[in-house]
């Protein structure tokens, strides 16, 4: 039973290290990459003064009122 703390103990380090490690890849390559290339995406095409046009027709802003 000596020493039997340690050695489970650096086997539970490497394991909580190697999982920590993958859960932050996958969050990398499954959440992260495809939010900034939606957002690239998104703001490549956008024309804000298109997007000001429509809610002002719709009445959404108050100090741009709808024509």
């Amino acid at each position: 039973m000596r020493g039997l703390l340690a050695r489970r103990m650096k086997f539970h380090l490497l394991g909580a290290f190697v999982v920590s490690m993958g859960c932050a890849t996958l969050y990398k390559f499954g959440v992260a990459e495809p939010r900034k290339r939606a957002y690239a995406d998104f703001y490549r095409n956008y024309d804000p003064m298109k997007d000001f046009e429509a809610m002002k027709a719709a009445g959404v802003l108050e100090s741009a009122p709808a024509k």
